[in-house]
């Protein structure tokens, strides 16, 4: 196999774990890997970082084969969920760490722990405890910690899934410049994190790539089940009609974004809060097999089709499983288009 001339290449083969995932990511790039628990993701993440090491895989970085590199002569910089700070160092001798140890003098590794602190926004933290640090700075002093040590890729593993929602902003502003000039993996359930700091997305399931594309096209036409879960989407599956989309379980939707031919097999991306419910009307009756607390919302799932309603709109409709409803969706919310494979 050929690496690129630039950038990260990685064919991660793990048999034990049932993984095998080729990954390419720019040298300026951000490629996000979402998937459920178990897909390979962290696989991925510390095979290309050395802490893997399976004989099938192969790592390049810029031309330069690291599968047979041990960890610390990689050049990879490592955010996980948790910072980890050393508790009897202070801020700066932390983030001082990495430079020293690869053999800076003391003078040189303290400059460049305080340009990274600077670079994230918390150079004013230098001389404090780690044990007074929020975890949103605390968390901002890890992303220092790993570019005080100039890597060549960026790894980040679920980096602020362990923050509160304030402090994630902060976080993931510090991380929009980390990214910035090398080759980053982002690993994360959070939609909103892969569309602030991916270019790409890949979607992992079952220790393989079943999707993967921009941040926006996979987003708005997701192709997976779990791409779609991923952006807030409902899939549905059917034959493509001149109108839009003959659902599997009875009925029609109307699109406004379709571009296949009738006939061929298709699905159907639209956003819960679109379905519209009622007792009467027109089309086929579905039945209601669960009602769902979602975000303040009631989710109402039938077989196939899920709607996002308020909890007085689900009382006033005396909604309960075994319920026969009628869902419409305006045409201007339904996506029609070929599913992945």
């Amino acid at each position: 196999m050929t690496s690129p001339a630039a950038g990260l290449h990685a064919r991660v083969v793990d048999p034990s774990r049932g993984v095998d995932v080729t990954v390419t990511v720019g040298p300026d790039e951000c490629v996000a890997l979402v998937g459920p628990n178990g897909a390979g993701k962290s696989t991925v993440v510390e095979t290309v970082a050395g802490l893997l090491r399976g004989t099938d895989s192969t790592v390049h970085l810029d031309g330069r084969d690291l599968a047979r590199l041990p960890a610390h002569r990689r050049r990879t910089g490592l955010v996980a969920q948790r910072a980890d700070l050393f508790p009897h160092l202070s801020v700066t001798d932390n983030v001082a760490f990495g430079p020293r140890a690869a053999g800076a003098g003391g003078r040189e590794a303290r400059h460049r722990a305080a340009t990274a602190l600077a670079l994230v926004g918390v150079a004013g933290l230098g001389d404090r405890a780690p044990a007074t640090l929020s975890g949103g700075q605390a968390q901002r002093v890890a992303i220092a910690r790993a570019l005080a040590t100039d890597p060549a890729v960026l790894l980040l593993d679920e980096p602020t899934s362990a923050l509160d929602l304030d402090a994630r902003a902060d976080v993931r502003e510090a991380l929009a410049t980390a990214r910035t000039g090398r080759p980053t993996l982002l690993v994360t359930h959070d939609p909103l994190e892969a569309v602030a700091l991916a270019d790409r997305v890949v979607v992992l399931q079952d220790g393989r790539v079943v999707e993967q594309g921009p941040v926006e096209a996979v987003l708005r036409h997701p192709r997976t089940p779990f791409a779609a879960s991923f952006s807030g989407l409902a899939l549905v599956r059917g034959t493509a009609t001149a109108a839009g989309i003959a659902l599997d379980g009875g009925g029609e939707l109307a699109s406004s974004t379709r571009t296949v031919p009738p006939g061929r097999p298709v699905v159907a991306a639209l956003h819960p809060t679109a379905v519209r419910v009622g007792r009467d009307g027109t089309g086929p009756g579905r039945t209601v097999t669960a009602l769902e607390p979602r975000d303040g919302l009631v989710r109402v799932r039938t077989a196939d089709l899920v709607a996002d309603v308020t909890v007085a709109t689900a009382a006033a409709l005396g909604l309960a499983p075994g319920i026969t409803v009628r869902m419409t969706v305006a045409p201007d919310e339904v996506a029609v288009y070929e599913p992945a494979g």
